[in-house]
């Protein structure tokens, strides 16, 4: 029968200690020479640890939950780039579950993740129930969510209103009156909500302004299927929720030869590189996505770590003046 190679075993070949070896394997600090010698060791030796010894001995798996609401975004790419850049320096994996835009498939990714053991959960969150608050309430493990708020959970979040309110009153001062804000319902109390309260409540600032809503859904196909019906309500602008939307008005505008700006301006919100590739180019507000996962990943740690002390959670917002509205 081989021989169990022992973490002493590999100290002897690396020529440090076993605490040095300890460090290591826990993503502890060592000099780069001494990471480099024990790395050949484990190499060498073919060494693996016992994770779930390591996990009953430092009742840590090492694990982040991330539950997203789709895979085919944008935003969620950035997003989980920032969660990276945070987590894996300093130790941890993450496992993914998606809930296609569901918010009890959320809960269920939520619950699942608890039982599994992970040390700590990240939520890109659909809408937020009083049954998430019974959760984390039971939950016994920091759970961070990102994309909505609610003032008894933590929470990290773009200011969508104050980018609405952004966008309405750049087209309030060039002279637009009649817009469209192209959407999701208020289920989604961010996109939905906030984001278009604030739009409407700077656009109608002006006495004779109007904001009519049309639903489209977050899709590139659903913008691109409800052109033809937010033409019928004659805008000379259409504020899209994401800039996914835009997009999708943009294609169906170049296809029916209607000239934007010219004839109809359009607007995004989220500053997506595509944007500024399109052409026009995407008039827009941008987010910093990457920013959101690094300061929500940043503030789970701290979490684990117990300490009180508050980051700094703010997002910066940056309007993108690009080719797609014209001034009236």
């Amino acid at each position: 029968m081989d021989k169990k190679i022992t973490i002493q075993d590999v100290a002897e070949l690396a020529g440090v200690s076993k605490s040095t070896v300890s460090r290591y394997l826990n993503h502890g600090y060592i000099s780069p020479e001494k990471t480099e010698r024990v790395r050949a060791a484990i190499s060498e030796t073919g060494f693996k640890t016992n994770f779930f010894a390591k996990r009953l001995k430092t009742k840590r798996s090492q694990l982040i939950g991330v539950v997203l609401p789709r895979m085919d975004s944008v935003s969620v790419g950035k997003l989980l780039a920032g969660l990276s850049r945070a987590l894996e320096p300093a130790g941890y994996q993450g496992i993914m579950l998606v809930s296609q835009l569901s918010v009890e498939k959320e809960l269920m990714s939520i619950r699942s993740l608890i039982q599994q053991g992970v040390d700590g959960i990240i939520v890109d969150s659909v809408a937020i129930t009083e049954e998430h608050l019974q959760i984390v309430e039971g939950a016994g493990i920091p759970i961070v969510f990102t994309g909505q708020q609610h003032p008894g959970l933590d929470c990290v979040k773009i200011d969508d209103y104050a980018a609405g309110r952004m966008m309405g009153a750049y087209l309030r001062q060039l002279g637009h009156r009649l817009a469209v804000f192209a959407g999701v319902t208020e289920t989604d109390a961010a996109v939905g909500g906030d984001r278009r309260r604030g739009f409407q409540d700077a656009f109608l600032e002006a006495e004779d302004a109007r904001v009519d809503f049309l639903q489209t859904g977050f899709g590139f196909l659903a913008a691109y299927n409800r052109a033809a019906d937010i033409l019928k309500l004659q805008p000379t602008v259409v504020a899209c929720a994401t800039d996914n939307i835009s997009l999708g008005l943009l294609r169906y505008f170049h296809e029916m030869h209607i000239k934007v700006p010219e004839e109809i301006s359009v607007t995004g919100f989220g500053g997506y590189d595509v944007g500024a590739v399109v052409y026009p180019a995407l008039t827009s507000v941008f987010f910093d996505y990457e920013l959101v996962g690094m300061k929500a990943a940043s503030r789970l740690l701290r979490r684990l770590e117990g300490a009180d002390e508050e980051l700094d959670m703010e997002i910066p917002l940056f309007f993108i003046d690009r080719e797609s509205v014209r001034a009236l």
